[in-house]
Parts: structure tokens; C-alpha cells; sequence
């Protein structure tokens, strides 16, 4: 919107630039999160959208049935109206990344909705979300192939090995947001642990946004050159500023959880900015704490089901599956935990930047 008024308008050569305005979003959206939690817990606590737990759960989670859930609500009110207010609105992958952060967030806020306020705590049935998530990340899919997007795969590392994919890349995009998804949700089990790693999951997309975006520094690094991808850059800083925020209440101990409809629609707007900027398995390197903790349910799955199949009684890998709540079978406290959950993604993080220089 300012883009378009001060720069489109009125020539204010300032608003043209993404650092800029890539800076004030951050801002704009942290400081929007401050400002509007005070009313937001408000109203969560007057419609008694808490946190349920399922008996399953760690003893520790016990005492937090009275927590406030939802707060993803808070990060995306934040989010989208630093994006709406510092991006360029005549760019469509801008409108792709809105278009994505509402459908998948409604997703979730309806499953939250269920099980707080109908008290069933495992919400709408896995195979309604599931059908949810493929009907809106295939939009999106079929919305890029439609409008001529390229359907090349890249990988990092190798400059000359990328493969065009054709109609494939419809199932490959589908596959990518919904699993980013789906991974973001999994992660969101102990305090703060989720937030973490989407922070510096987005802070790498925002570099790499800004690189691809711009036809010298992509020409110069060897990476593919997406046109308008740039804007992405002021995608990711809003997700930065509003995450920040929403961490200072949600670190532990919590004061709110972000709930589905944050974990679902924040995981899927970082698999979007993945497929459009090219850098799909960066994504996997980057994020790859949500990528463990999917494998760990996977697995756990997998072999439990193998072995009762086999032996007539299911064998575990892990104490519990996700990998954080093996660990706090095994002891660890919470912020422990988390904070080498946060350890890891920051090495993950500096690991993926690398492949900017590794071809």
C-alpha cells in the first residue's frame, strides 16, 4: 500500500527499495503483536479458547489446560497487515502468500475452535484437514503452473542438475505446502520450540528472496533468477517481526500457545516462499527440525505398526514420538529442550546460507 502511494504516486524513490521497506515490516508487524496481545488475551479468555491436553501428554503439560490457545490468530493479524502495508501489491506472489496464510489458517482455527469450545480434543477428523490442506495448496499449485510459473526443480550444490517437472509440479507443490505444514504443526509441543526455528527458517528465505529476486546477485551466485520474487523478502521479514513478538509471550513459561491456526498457516507460508523462490530442499536443510520431528512420528508409526503386525505386539523407537516429547521422557526440562531445538536451527540456518557460495 505505501508502495504504491509513495513510491507508484507520489516518486518517493525511498519506498522503492525491498531492504527498506523489508526492515519496517519487521517492525511494523513486531510492534503490532505487542500492542494487540493485551486485547487478544482478552478475548481469549472470555471465550475460553484454552488449551487442551490430551491424557497421553508428558505429566508436564498438565498444568497447562488453563493457557490460552489460537494466538496464531495474533501473528497472522500481524503478519498480513505489515505485508498489506510495506510489499508491493501489484506483485501476485505476494497475493499467493496472503491467499495461503488465510485458507490454511482457517483451517486450523476451525480445528482449534472444535476443541476448545466443543471439547473434542482431537479436533476435526485428520482426514477433513488433510482433504482441507490438499484443496487449498493445489489451488496455489494450479494457480502457478496456470500462470506460467517454471516448473524447474533445482538442487543446491550442483549449478547444472535441475529437472523440469512438467504437470508434476503440481503434486511436488501440494507436496511441499502441505508437508511444511503439517511439520510446523508437529513441532508446536512445548513452549516457544515451533517459533524458534520458523524465526530463523524465515530469516534464510528472506536472504534467499532478496538474492533470487534480484538478476545480478543471482546471475552471480548461480541460482535461479525468479522475477518478483524479491518481494517475498518483505513476506519474510513480517513473519520475523510477527513471530518476535508472539515468542515474547509464548517463551516459557507460556502466557499463549499459537494453536493450529498459527502452526498450520505459518508452516505453509514457509513451503510457499520454498517453491517460489526455488529453493525447496534449502527448505529441508533450513527447516530441518520440522523434518525430524515428521520423521519421528513416521517412523514411530511405522515401526509400531510393523512390529505388532509381526510379533502380535508394537515395539517403539522413541519413549514418545514427536522427538521433543521423547526427550522429556527422558528427563530433559522443557527449556532445555527448546533452547537446543533453537541451537540446531541456528546451525541449520547458517548451514543453509552456505549453499548461497557452494555450487
Amino acid at each position: 500500500m505505501l508502495y504504491l502511494l509513495f513510491y507508484k504516486l507520489l516518486g518517493v524513490n525511498l519506498f522503492k527499495y525491498i531492504t527498506f521497506r523489508s526492515i519496517y515490516a519487521a517492525i511494523t508487524a513486531m510492534f503490532l503483536g505487542f500492542y494487540l496481545y493485551p486485547y487478544f488475551e482478552r478475548f481469549l479468555k472470555d471465550f475460553q479458547f484454552k488449551q487442551t491436553i490430551k491424557e497421553y501428554m508428558p505429566e508436564g503439560h498438565k498444568g497447562k489446560s488453563e493457557i490460552p490457545t489460537m494466538g496464531g490468530i495474533l501473528i497472522i493479524v500481524s503478519l498480513l497487515l505489515a505485508v498489506l502495508l510495506w510489499s508491493n501489491l501489484e506483485n501476485p506472489f505476494v497475493w499467493v502468500t496472503v491467499f495461503v496464510v488465510l485458507t490454511f489458517g482457517l483451517i486450523g482455527f476451525v480445528d482449534d475452535f472444535v476443541k476448545a469450545k466443543l471439547k473434542r480434543p482431537e479436533g476435526i477428523s485428520e482426514r477433513a484437514k488433510f482433504l482441507s490442506q490438499l484443496a487449498a495448496a493445489t489451488a496455489v499449485a494450479l494457480f502457478l503452473y496456470k500462470s506460467g510459473f517454471s516448473t524447474v526443480l533445482y538442487f543446491p550444490v550442483f549449478k547444472e542438475l535441475h529437472v523440469d517437472l512438467g504437470l508434476l509440479f503440481i503434486p511436488w507443490a501440494v507436496f511441499i505446502i502441505v508437508g511444511t505444514s503439517n511439520a510446523v504443526n508437529l513441532t508446536d509441543g512445548l513452549d516457544g520450540l515451533a517459533i524458534g526455528p520458523v524465526i530463523t527458517t524465515s530469516f534464510v528465505f528472506l536472504i534467499f528472496s532478496y538474492v533470487v529476486g534480484n538478476y545480478r546477485l543471482a546471475t552471480y551466485l548461480q541460482l535461479p533468477y525468479v522475477p518478483g520474487a524479491g518481494e517475498l523478502t518483505v513476506v519474510c521479514a513480517a513473519v520475523i517481526g510477527a513471530s518476535l513478538a508472539f515468542l515474547w509471550f509464548n517463551a516459557y513459561p507460556a502466557e499463549v500457545f499459537m494453536g493450529d491456526v498459527g502452526a498450520l498457516s505459518l508452516g505453509a507460508l514457509l513451503g510457499t516462499v520454498a517453491l517460489l523462490t526455488k529453493q525447496e530442499f534449502v527448505l529441508a536443510i533450513a527447516g530441518g527440525i520440522f523434518v525430524v520431528e515428521t520423521m519421528s512420528v513416521i517412523i514411530q508409526r511405522f515401526v509400531f505398526k510393523l512390529t505388532k503386525r509381526l510379533y502380535g505386539e508394537g515395539k517403539r523407537v522413541f519413549k514418545m514420538a514427536p522427538l521433543h516429547h521423547h526427550f522429556e521422557k527422558k528427563g530433559w526440562k522443557e527449556p532445555k529442550i527448546t533452547v537446543r531445538f533453537w541451537i540446531v536451527s541456528i546451525i541449520l540456518a547458517l548451514v543453509s546460507l552456505s549453499l548461497l557460495k557452494i555450487r
